[in-house]
């Protein structure tokens, strides 16, 4: 049998994407959309402390385009908790005027293609733990993305052998690691938690690395023949500080 390769997990996953009722919003009075902002704002404040303390992170992008117009992603050590975040915002002011229009559910992942160095399991280093724990950089721009593993005819990706596997990725990554400095990446396994295999999530001060990571990208072996891509969305950061602003009409 093809040997499965073992990874390491994380905090876990939403990707919350809402669509604003603008009409509802433009309907309401100005006390009802004081009060909406300030539930969101609130919100945030609370999230911020469980950022400071370390016990998850998260951060609200405005999406480009039609498919949403705001998108949150959020970490947290427990299912329950972002279960409990999500009823939280659908049950405050806010929610009122936000439809939730796509989500995607997954874990922070690292894959161990490569065997413990020295004795030491790579998932007790204070650099890995860091990786599946993170705190979420407040870039300008975002870009997300779900994808899965090919498995059509001799294109399966899952009747390679582990070190073929790893062999690919290894050279994958290479590419990555010329955008260091301009492009933060995580990745979130949802094998059996979503509709996708993985979630790849991308932060960058300029758009247009985005576009270049992706499409050098598409050339290596392990996209050009075992990558299927889903939606992309794309947005740009917004502060608690702005949120008002973004909403005045």
């Amino acid at each position: 049998m093809v040997e499965a390769v073992e990874t390491m997990d994380g905090w876990c996953s939403l990707h919350d994407f809402r669509s604003i009722d603008w009409t509802a919003w433009k309907l309401a009075s100005e006390l009802e959309r004081e009060e909406a902002i300030h539930s969101l704002e609130k919100l945030m404040t609370k999230w911020e402390k469980v950022e400071e303390e370390k016990n998850g992170s998260q951060v609200l992008y405005k999406i480009v385009g039609q498919k949403a117009d705001f998108m949150f992603m959020f970490l947290r050590p427990t299912m329950n908790e972002l279960n409990d975040i999500e009823t939280e915002l659908n049950k405050s002011k806010m929610g009122e005027f936000l439809i939730p229009v796509h989500s995607y559910v997954s874990i922070i992942e690292l894959a161990k293609y490569r065997p413990a160095k020295d004795g030491v399991d790579p998932e007790t280093l204070p650099e890995t733990q860091a990786r599946l724990k993170p705190i979420l950089p407040k870039w300008e721009h975002i870009c997300f993305y779900p994808m899965d593993r090919r498995r059509q005819g001799e294109e399966n990706w899952y009747t390679l052998e582990k070190d073929v596997r790893g062999k690919l990725l290894y050279e994958h990554s290479k590419t990555g690691r010329k955008y260091a400095g301009k492009i933060k990446q995580f990745i979130t396994g949802s094998i059996g938690l979503d509709d996708w295999e993985w979630g790849v999530t991308l932060f960058a001060h300029e758009p247009l690395e985005f576009k270049n990571i992706v499409y050098e990208m598409r050339f290596d072996e392990v996209s050009s023949r075992y990558g299927e891509f889903g939606e992309f969305f794309i947005g740009n950061y917004l502060p608690k500080e702005e949120v008002a602003s973004y909403l005045k009409v």
